[in-house]
């Protein structure tokens, strides 16, 4: 359980609309991506690298502590990728944030002993077996890469968390079945799907995806049938698998997959989504610029305002106050939720 004082700022922050705690930030510490995956953009961005450095860190740390941040989930770009990551890494740890990274995996092997002394926890990008992965990744090696990351990670430190997470596309989906082999046989400590994004402008997208680009990666309406097969085949043949947790999704949270795919096709309509990340948590880009979630427009800019000012703007306060998850049509089709209770400790 949460201590008496955050669930109290917890209940006045969803009462107010007023950002009191903060239990969650993601940080965007590296513009740039070692990868240059099929259904995502970020890559394209290569040439126009950009960084938080320590001080445009250090500048927001009093905010951190006054809002009680628990966890920062370093995303990116890849954040390996980082001139000094190691320390901001300790800037955050000298705030008692706990700390995820994200990551390709593909540097994992020349990091894994400072992965393991500043980080909490990792998950990686696993997007099939050797052959899928690498194609999506479209990079040479890519799934011998990460293994090896993911070996040198477990033998520095054998009880480190290491999880996947699987983006699920036209390219990946009938290879569902061989992930969850995949992650055993990495050794990962458990495995999440998800579908990809198709209609928003995050991940560098300066606007959203024509058809011709969604169709690269969405699923077709025969590959919807296809995937509902797929999604009820795993029920019955990794049934202790998801009985143990090692796939985070419940059987019936995984058949969201199908459904929304289904929705993308016009043949059905996007499952009900929950979510309060925009109470709960912030994105910080590389740039500074500070999002409600990744989906969402921006509130401002680190480099221009503190953050607490940023988040508690009258217009940041006003737009969590009118925003309906439910009927947003942004949140309708959103692949990424976060719904944390009054009372959930952060993950």
């Amino acid at each position: 359980m949460i201590s008496p004082l955050e669930l109290v700022q917890r209940q006045r922050t969803l009462a107010s609309h007023k950002i009191h705690t903060l239990p969650i930030v993601v940080l965007m510490p590296h513009s740039r991506c070692n990868c240059r995956c099929v259904m995502c953009d970020i890559w394209k961005a290569n040439t126009q690298k950009r960084e938080i450095s320590t001080e445009d860190l250090e500048r927001h740390l009093d905010v951190f502590s006054r809002f009680r941040v628990q966890r920062v989930v370093l995303s990116g770009g890849e954040a390996l990728l980082h001139r000094n990551l190691w320390a901001l890494c300790g800037l955050l740890k000298g705030r008692n944030c706990r700390i995820t990274l994200l990551s390709t995996g593909l540097l994992l092997g020349k990091h894994a002993v400072e992965v393991a002394r500043w980080c909490d926890d990792v998950i990686v990008s696993l997007d099939g077996s050797r052959p899928v992965h690498d194609s999506i990744r479209r990079v040479p090696r890519a799934f011998d890469r990460l293994a090896a990351g993911v070996a040198a990670l477990k033998s520095s430190t054998p009880s480190f968390r290491v999880t996947g997470r699987s983006v699920i596309q036209r390219a990946n989906f009938l290879d569902m079945p061989n992930i969850i082999d995949a992650a055993h046989a990495l050794g990962l400590d458990g495995i999440s799907f998800l579908p990809a994004d198709v209609s928003s402008e995050a991940f560098n997208r300066p606007n959203p995806w024509d058809g011709e680009r969604v169709a690269e990666v969405a699923l077709s309406i025969a590959d919807v049938a296809a995937l509902r097969n797929v999604v009820e085949d795993l029920v019955d043949k990794y049934a202790d698998d998801f009985a143990s947790g090692y796939i985070a999704e419940a059987p019936q949270k995984l058949r969201r997959l199908p459904a929304y795919f289904a929705a993308v096709n016009g043949t059905g309509a996007y499952p009900e989504t929950s979510c309060n990340a925009p109470w709960v948590s912030t994105v910080i880009e590389a740039d500074g610029t500070v999002r409600p979630c990744f989906f969402h427009r921006s509130l401002g800019n680190i480099h221009d305002a503190p953050l607490d000012a940023i988040l508690n703007a009258p217009a940041s306060i006003a737009f969590r106050r009118s925003l309906d998850v439910k009927r947003d049509d942004t949140c309708r089709r959103c692949v990424c939720t976060l719904q944390l209770g009054p009372a959930q400790r952060v993950p």
